[in-house]
């Protein structure tokens, strides 16, 4: 009978247990992606260190989707597409892919069709970009 009893609380016990699932981090993760706000010049932006990473910390846009302890695991991105005369335009990521000694990051520009309906108002197309590892980027 005791067996019986101790047989049955060791089964409660370990059913109770539960097990953290490893999760899969895709290689790279869109924050934000607008038309308006970015600088008034094309350049990419990769940052690494702490004391860069305090912007994204302090954006309004950004709260919630970026920790202080990201910066430990992550790298990002901030990719500008310059000021263009009309919408239309944007900038992201077209493909990362991890190397042994790096994270190889294809950029994609979108401009607008001809004759395509566009807002009629200057732009300034921006992405914010996490890439989820430490290893340094290459832009191809």
């Amino acid at each position: 009978m005791r067996s019986f009893i101790a047989a049955i609380a060791v089964l409660m016990v370990t059913s109770c247990i539960t097990t953290k699932k490893n999760e899969v981090k895709p290689l790279f993760e869109i924050l934000s992606e607008n038309s308006n706000g970015g600088s008034k010049f094309e350049f990419y932006e990769i940052l690494t260190e702490a004391n860069e990473f305090i912007v994204l910390l302090n954006d309004q846009e950004l709260k919630g989707l970026v920790k202080a302890k990201d910066i430990e695991t992550s790298n990002f991105l901030i990719l500008n597409l310059g000021e263009k005369s009309t919408g239309g335009y944007s900038i992201g990521v077209e493909s990362a892919k991890e190397t042994d000694a790096n994270i190889v990051v294809k950029i994609k520009k979108t401009s607008p069709e001809a004759g395509e309906n566009v807002t009629y108002a200057f732009t300034n197309p921006f992405t914010i970009v996490k890439i989820n590892s430490k290893k340094p980027i290459i832009f191809d």
